[in-house]
């Protein structure tokens, strides 16, 4: 058993909404907690001290790039993740398992877990368009891979991912599990999801640090099979769980499974969305019992212009939350959301903003990713207030208006 403390600190009356205080090796979070992911042990275009002036509690790097380039056994000679990246909180690391995915199906399936989630959905109900050749294949033994930047191979074992993940230092990290395509047979899941199960049972038996360490359950979007998994996780002496793998095609499928998973978890230990942030999911998936999220898109919506604003500034389900910061918005004075207090709306109009994306100037990237990092970092401090004082249907109604 690794270095984890979790306490329920208040639930919500009407949902399995709850807040906790989440005790780790480099500090303590409050949950509902939104993990800031830094996946080459950099959260793109923001310093570490802008992230704990805006509340950050917690980061998130990557196994598999940090596996490439500089190598864990550099991270370790320099102390570690903490001490490396600068950042003296709490942090997780991914096991390497969402790259089986990402350079796997959904290259082959032609779709993603962020941009085409949910292909059922709007214009997402398509047939998948493929890529590239696959740069992931599955084996019994581990992953193999193809390296995304030099072709080199790797194989990543539950072992090695453990070993890496124990030089990397992360407070908490994450058993090698495979990550399913939504487009995935039952079958196909079926067996994997035994393939991960003897993967975690590997992956325990090769932990050896005082580091928390996640099970994952996965089993794509069947009952039987979420179930199952859910069951066998809760039954192994994990310090923490995750929820991963398919989500299924539409955001009911999402829910169900959610459902179903956290209906059988321990109350008495964090659960983790894997890869889900979105304001709406966050909602979904906080009522229904989860603790913590990471996501990557409030950076990368950033550098591609699109900022989020908040329900008081014309912020809605309708347009996501978001605008984008194009040739409309090129003369206006005002900050991106008035209603926001961000070092970037305190200091700079959209004008501005707009002006250094055109023209390609850096400071656009980390201006525009501080805002969006400060106001999902707010949102989630506004959901633990409202839960807290049994006000959180009113502050969900009021975000997700429209």
């Amino acid at each position: 058993m690794g270095i984890l403390k979790f306490t329920v600190t208040a639930k919500d009356p009407g949902s399995l909404a709850r807040t906790g205080l989440l005790e780790v090796k480099h500090g303590s979070l409050e949950t509902p907690a939104f993990i800031v992911v830094g996946t080459r042990a950099s959260v793109k275009a923001v310093d570490p001290r802008e992230l704990k002036a805006m509340g950050v509690q917690i980061t998130l790097a990557n196994t598999y790039h940090l596996m490439l380039r500089p190598g864990a056994e550099a991270v370790a000679e320099q102390g570690g993740l903490h001490s490396f990246m600068g950042w003296d909180g709490p942090m997780v690391t991914d096991s390497g398992g969402f790259q089986a995915f990402s350079l796997g199906f959904a290259i082959e399936h032609g779709v993603g877990k962020m941009v085409k989630m949910f292909p059922a959905e709007g214009k997402h109900d398509r047939a998948p368009v493929p890529q590239r050749p696959k740069l992931a294949k599955i084996t019994d033994e581990g992953i193999l891979f193809h390296s995304h930047l030099d072709a080199s191979k790797h194989m990543l074992t539950p072992e090695r991912s453990i070993d890496i993940q124990e030089k990397l230092g992360a407070d908490i990290i994450l058993v090698l599990d495979e990550c399913t395509s939504p487009l995935s047979t039952y079958e196909y899941t079926r067996d994997s999801l035994e393939l991960s199960h003897r993967w975690a049972e590997r992956s325990f038996a090769a932990h050896k640090t005082d580091q928390a360490l996640a099970g994952i359950v996965q089993g794509g979007a069947y009952e039987d099979l979420r179930i199952h998994a859910a069951k066998w996780n809760a039954a192994m002496p994990f310090d923490s769980y995750a929820i991963g793998g398919s989500l299924g095609k539409s955001k009911d499928d999402m829910w169900r499974i959610l459902e179903w998973t956290n209906a059988i978890l321990p109350e008495n230990k964090p659960r983790h969305l894997l890869g889900i942030g979105g304001v709406d999911d966050v909602f979904g998936a906080v009522e229904r019992g989860i603790d913590m999220f990471d996501c990557i898109s409030p950076t990368r919506l950033a550098r591609m212009g699109i900022v989020h604003i908040r329900p008081e500034s014309g912020g809605n389900a309708a347009n996501k939350w978001r605008i984008h910061l194009n040739g409309s918005v090129k003369a206006e004075k005002g900050p991106i959301d008035p209603a926001c207090g961000c070092s970037t709306c305190t200091r700079f109009s959209r004008a501005y903003l707009r002006h250094l994306l055109s023209t390609g100037e850096l400071l656009g990237f980390a201006l525009t990713s501080t805002h969006n990092l400060y106001f999902i970092t707010k949102l989630f401090e506004e959901i633990r207030q409202a839960i807290k004082a049994g006000t959180y249907q009113d502050l969900k109604a009021k975000w997700l208006a429209g």
